[in-house]
């Protein structure tokens, strides 16, 4: 074999010739202690479980666990928090929506019904039916159902077979909490 300019033994400053000098000993020597580190590794292996204890490997676990659990939850934040500026620009973005239609009932707002007057022969007091027609959740049939109230006709002006409006209003007696406010439609 031809000697490269590395191995040859021309130039001994250099640690390149002491390499292939050790790596040649070396090899020798392993071959020598290769059983007894056979011999070695055979008794160090069933030492190796007995090295940790359970409780050892028990706390190795738990900062795992809690170590990924941190990281997830540094991911959690930063995609959260992602997500939310990402809708408060599609907020600004867009104007702002304005309601469908006035909610009938809230604080200061009293509630609006018509209905057919039923009767008008007590003073100042009507009975009004309201009927009301809605459809089941579940089996989409409509149903129908009517309301009876009193409300308070303060110049008796409403007539039976007439369509009103009626609202709400603070307690007149113990059946009457309704006050008429228009006559839509006079009876024929």
């Amino acid at each position: 074999m031809a000697e490269t300019p590395e191995e040859t033994p021309e130039t001994e400053e250099t640690p390149a010739t002491e390499a292939p000098e050790a790596t040649e000993t070396e090899a020798a020597a392993p071959a020598e202690e290769a059983p007894a580190e056979e011999s070695q590794d055979a008794e160090s292996k069933p030492a190796a479980p007995a090295g940790k204890t359970r409780r050892e490997k028990l706390e190795e676990r738990i900062a795992e666990r809690k170590a990924r659990r941190e990281h997830t939850a540094v991911e959690r934040r930063r995609y959260r928090a992602r997500t939310k500026t990402k809708k408060a620009e599609l907020r600004k973005a867009q104007p702002a929506p304005e309601p469908d239609h006035a909610p009938e009932h809230g604080p200061g707002r009293a509630k609006v019904r018509q209905g057919i007057v039923v009767s008008d022969k007590a003073d100042k007091t009507i009975t009004v039916r309201i009927d009301v027609v809605q459809r089941h959740k579940r089996y989409h049939k409509i149903m129908r159902t009517s309301i009876k109230l009193h409300a308070h006709d303060e110049s008796n002006d409403a007539g039976t077979g007439d369509t009103v409006r009626v609202q709400e209003c603070r307690p007149m007696s113990r059946s009457k909490r309704w006050r008429l406010i228009e006559v839509v439609e006079r009876a024929k």
